[in-house]
């Protein structure tokens, strides 16, 4: 996988939202007390120590007494800029092969060892550096350093050829799942090619070319070891509950004696600028056509990237940016972002757009109409507003990455190994709080106004006539232009490493830790609204979750989709102000109040600074109480959502579980069908539909709230008095309409044309969520068949098959329906390998049932992982929301942790019998039907080829 090294810049990259939820990080980060009405937050800095080893590791340790828990980073100042031509995707495959076993740590034990430790662990890769993470309890910190010494110091001792094989076979898989199958996956690999010259080491992706792929050899791969993946090119970062001289003791005995690899120096910055504009169209599976600007710019920490970052989320960081504004509000495109990822080499500023083929469809309007913006922008300037939600955004995203350990250590780890220096955030708070309008009217004219850049244009496939303007810069022809001349065999040599202590011996946990459920408390307001929170003083930040049961369980029948949509107009104007205004008040405090309609539940989502609770609260109570309802914010909300359910018919994943839904529960129920409905429901909601529902269901009788913050419970209580004012009608759920039920195994087979992965799932309906019953013993007994990585249907397909990227099972279990799954995509060519593959492991598990040592694996894994389940405010929250969802005692960790201890052989084995029997499990295949169909008539399973509903409709051209 690709992510940028630079955290601050990355705020304003597309997927801003989804780093802030996925990242909610936290600390034991030190703040200045100061009373509830201050109004600045001193600025975070995290505590650490650094030193170096003799053979040239860096070690940055940072103590968090908060929870029992440990992180562990090692980042390798190695990624795929560092390849050679013709030998692209070498860094990523390497880090599959971190985790096939090294001389002391059996094939696929590190996953296993991890596991049952009761931890998580996972490598990434990206153009400059690898990492390899772990977050474990804190006492198994010690076996956490001995693995990763054994990989680093060991590795070349456990490589074999056939290791060497399956985990490219893997890496294929991976690259035909997230790029080859994927709409629009190919963008950042054409954009590359187009805009950096052959040879520079961002013109390939990281994830490679699958002839490159196929091109080395395992002595390729010693080599690259030998190479970078010394202790002098890497930087060792422990963070958590650790005793600080007792780690440095650990870390001496276990990487000391590596001896250090051939010397390393920082590659230089290599930027780039075209002379003119390159013009690329990309044929596609897509609906919606999409247009990209790509411009050159600098590199990461270079003086003017601040201001850039300031430049993208002015012109399309959300509703308030000038991109929203004339194309989205137009009805021109359906997204329209900007963004400005850095990297070590170099930057990119990138303005995308994703056309609403009912008012565009030649990608030149689209164009013209980016180029108005940003002519807009010159003659407008830079306003006051812009640069003070930009700046609040900045501190808001700051204290909010830092709630974990996990988001402390790899920030730490990043800007040590791209900087030499750990802690940079009072650094990069003030190099942004720094940035003028003069700077982004400055580089704006530099590096965008008189620029040039790539401009790609996807376009349906056969419709090359669609494309913002003939191509006019021709790709490289990779077989040709980079195709790696004869040169002698890769060479290496293995470091020879001394150790005074049998490294064979896995080191022994330390204590247990004590871990208990957050401690909570409990209000009730007037009008019967339940409240629970939790009081925590790591971050002065407020998490608030406020749930009201019913959402899609209420959509009238025929139109499917009105409580997703009802929730979506609630995040546009209100009576007092317009979607773009409140996008500003809400970016000017750094907070966000967000309302969606998933599953069961409308919710709403709050999270603030502490010193901005009230005002964000008063701008909670605006949009919950006060909506516009407009009728030109309906309009373009609902054109925009049906573009984008036209465009999920062309994702294979989103044909699966449509798929899916409606082979479990029949087309008669409303959770046949997805949340946001079908494109014929959405046609016959009307607006007046919308104000209904909000009338009748937007109401406290079903409501509750949740609360994480440093506030006390009556301070938290009295600013949310305005709720207690809120008042509703109470209201009933429809009963379901009468399931499916199957006589044996079937295959529904979805035509997928040109798919070169088949997406597969196994189901039957199962049973609903219980704490302590069948349900919770279900997913226990899952655990080693499909639950884990090292899982036995995951181990089967991906590492001894190789025909996958992943392979897993689960029982998933709502308040009323459940199911049981098996999910995996593999290439097309062996869909009926997968399928046969999976029924057969059902059988064996259903008839042999769980091994001992599969037993000892999952109580390990489930007992031990409790250290890590409570971090968070989104976690705690998380915690408090099952709670009142399902009504749960207090004590029922408690009691499901009894129940795991108690758990025997015969008591699991005789769940296995009841809930993995196999016979009328039905199975859903999304691929081409021309290549596969042969396939699936071996299997000797009838096969029925199926039309989803939506797929009949004739709506939007």
């Amino acid at each position: 996988m690709t992510d940028s090294i630079h955290r601050i810049s990355t705020v304003f990259c597309v997927v801003f939202a989804i780093l802030l939820s996925g990242c909610q990080q936290g600390v034991q980060t030190q703040y200045a007390e100061a009373p509830e009405s201050a109004t600045e937050t001193t600025a975070p800095a995290i505590s650490y120590e650094k030193y170096t080893l003799e053979n040239g590791l860096t070690v940055i340790l940072h103590q968090d007494n908060s929870d029992p828990l440990v992180h562990v980073d090692v980042t390798y100042h190695v990624g795929s800029a560092r390849e050679e031509t013709g030998k692209s995707g070498f860094a990523h495959f390497f880090e599959h092969m971190m985790f096939q076993g090294s001389k002391h740590v059996a094939d696929e034990q590190h996953f296993k060892i991890i596991t049952e430790a009761g931890g998580s662990l996972n490598g990434t890769t990206n153009t400059d550096r690898t990492n390899y993470y772990e977050t474990v309890p804190a006492n198994q910190l010690e076996k956490v350093l001995w693995l990763e010494a054994d990989r680093m110091g060991f590795l070349l001792d456990a490589v074999t050829q056939e290791k060497f094989e399956n985990q490219r076979e893997t890496v294929k898989n991976e690259r035909a799942q997230r790029v080859d199958n994927q709409p629009y996956g190919l963008v950042t690999e054409r954009v590359a090619e187009a805009l950096y010259p052959p040879g520079h080491p961002y013109s390939w992706s990281t994830i490679g070319y699958v002839e490159d792929l196929d091109r080395v050899n395992v002595d390729d791969l010693k080599a690259f070891f030998s190479r970078w993946y010394g202790p002098n090119n890497a930087v060792l970062t422990i963070g958590g509950d650790i005793d600080i001289a007792l780690t440095k003791q650990w870390v001496e005995k276990y990487f000391a004696g590596i001896p250090a690899g051939p010397g390393v120096t920082d590659p230089t910055p290599a930027t780039v600028t075209l002379k003119e504009n390159r013009y690329i169209t990309l044929e596609d599976k897509v609906h919606l056509p999409l247009l990209q600007f790509t411009f050159p710019t600098v590199y990461a920490r270079h003086p003017d990237e601040a201001p850039l970052d300031v430049l993208a989320d002015i012109l399309g960081g959300g509703k308030s940016s000038l991109l929203h504004k004339n194309l989205v509000r137009q009805g021109l495109a359906v997204q329209a972002v900007a963004s400005h990822p850095c990297r070590e080499l170099a930057c990119e500023f990138q303005l995308v757009a994703l056309a609403n083929p009912a008012r565009v469809t030649r990608l030149d309007a689209l164009e013209k109409a980016v180029r108005a913006t940003l002519d807009e922008f010159e003659t407008r300037g830079v306003l006051a507003d812009d640069l003070a939600r930009t700046k609040a955004s900045i501190e808001a995203g700051t204290v909010f990455g830092l709630q974990s350990v996990a988001g402390k250590v790899a920030t730490l780890a990043a800007n040590e190994t791209f900087s030499g220096t750990p802690d940079l955030i009072a650094e990069d708070l003030r190099r942004y709080n720094a940035v003028t309008a003069d700077d982004v009217m400055r580089v704006y004219r530099k590096y965008i106004r008189q620029a040039h850049a790539v401009i790609l244009s996807v376009v349906p496939a056969g419709h090359p006539e669609y494309a913002a303007a003939q191509q006019n810069f021709m790709l490289p022809d990779r077989l040709k232009d980079r195709m790696v001349p004869d040169t002698e065999p890769a060479s290496f040599s293995a470091r020879e490493v001394t150790s005074e202590f049998d490294r064979t011996q896995v080191p022994p946990a330390g204590p247990a830790p004590i871990v208990s459920v957050p401690d909570y408390w409990r209000r009730q307001l007037a009008n019967n609204i339940t409240v629970l929170g939790v009081t925590s003083s790591e971050t002065p930040t407020v998490t608030l979750s406020l749930s009201m049961e019913g959402g899609m369980l209420l959509d009238p029948k025929g139109k499917e989709g009105l409580a997703y949509l009802t929730a979506a107009m609630m995040n546009e104007s209100t009576e007092n102000y317009s979607g773009e205004a409140m996008s500003v008040a809400l970016a000017k405090l750094g907070s966000s109040v967000q309302v969606s309609a998933s599953g069961r539940y409308t919710q709403v989502f709050v999270s603030s600074l502490s010193k901005h609770l009230d005002a964000t609260l008063a701008l909670l109570e605006e949009k919950l109480f006060r909506p516009a309802f407009l009728a030109d914010d309906f309009a373009t909300l609902k054109g925009r959502l049906m573009q984008s359910m036209q465009q999920q018919q062309k994702n294979p994943s989103s044909l699966a579980v449509r798929a899916r839904d409606l082979v479990l529960f029949g087309e008669d129920n409303r959770v046949s069908y997805p949340q946001q409905g079908t494109l014929a429901s959405l046609q016959g909601i009307t607006l007046d539909d919308v104000k209904a529902f909000y009338q009748r269901y937007y109401s406290p009788a079903k409501a509750n709230l949740v609360a994480v913050s440093d506030q006390s419970p009556e301070r938290l209580v009295a600013a949310l008095d305005f709720l207690s004012e809120w008042q509703g009608p109470d209201y009933a759920f429809a009963d379901y309409a009468p399931f499916p039920s199957y006589d044996g195994r079937r295959i529904i087979l979805i035509d997928s044309p040109g798919a070169v992965q088949s997406a597969i799932y196994v189901v039957r309906r199962a049973l609903p969520f219980d704490a302590t019953g069948d349900y919770f013993k279900a997913r226990l007994a899952n655990f080693p068949f499909g639950g884990a990585f090292n899982s036995r249907i995951n181990l089967e397909l991906r590492e001894k098959q190789g025909i996958t990227y992943a392979a897993n099972s689960a029982f998933i279990g709502g308040k009323t329906l459940g199911w049981f799954e098996v999910a995996t995509d593999v290439g097309r060519d062996h869909t009926a390998t997968a399928i046969r593959t999976i029924f057969s492991e059902l059988e064996k598990y259903q008839q042999s049932g769980m091994t001992s040592e599969e037993l000892a694996f999952m109580k390990n894994a489930f007992t031990l992982s409790d250290a890590l389940e409570y971090e968070t405010p989104g976690s705690k929250a998380g915690f408090l929301r099952q709670l009142l969802a399902y009504d749960l005692p207090d004590d029922y960790r408690a009691r499901q942790l009894a129940l795991i201890n108690e758990a025997s052989l015969d008591s699991v084995n005789a769940v296995i019998r009841q809930q993995f029997a196999s016979d009328n499990m039905q199975v859903i295949v999304v691929g081409d039907k021309a290549t596969i169909t042969g396939q699936l008539n071996s299997l000797g399973i009838p096969v029925e080829e199926r039309t989803l509903p939506d797929e009949r409709v004739n709506t939007v051209n």
